[in-house]
């Protein structure tokens, strides 16, 4: 019982980090600082998907569920076993791929436009001397 709850945990913080990956970047616009966590985030998501870095929540998964008697995560891992085929059609895993990297540049190029805003109504950094 407690490997399966290990196995079931480690699949919940999975699916919080991909949310993480997807929609962190909203978070800066509230909190500036939250940019270096998030940035760091998506760097080792991208390392997992495109260099095939190991992810140490598949590994606690498919260890816990080995353990539990539960059949393992397969070779390709989390997102094929959980996500792709089942939550989208695996033929749209590019297109995917591609919505989440535009919705976190669009969340990354919102927390810019709102930093931009901040400075200027605080009379930071080119307020005064963008009215000379």
């Amino acid at each position: 019982m407690g490997y399966r709850l290990l196995a079931d945990a480690a699949m919940l913080l999975h699916f919080g980090f991909l949310c993480y990956v997807a929609l962190g970047g909203f978070l800066v616009w509230r909190w500036p600082h939250a940019l270096w966590p998030h940035l760091a985030v998506c760097a080792y998501a991208i390392g997992i998907l495109d260099f095939q870095w190991g992810c140490p929540l598949t590994w606690v998964e498919d260890w816990a569920r080995d353990r539990a008697g539960l059949q393992g995560l397969p070779p390709s891992g989390f997102i094929d076993h959980y996500l792709t085929g089942v939550v989208y059609p695996a033929r749209f895993l590019m297109e995917v791929q591609v919505a989440v990297g535009v919705v976190v540049a669009l969340s990354w190029l919102g927390a810019a436009v709102l930093l931009m805003r901040r400075r200027r109504a605080s009379g930071g950094e080119g307020g005064e001397s963008e009215r000379s």
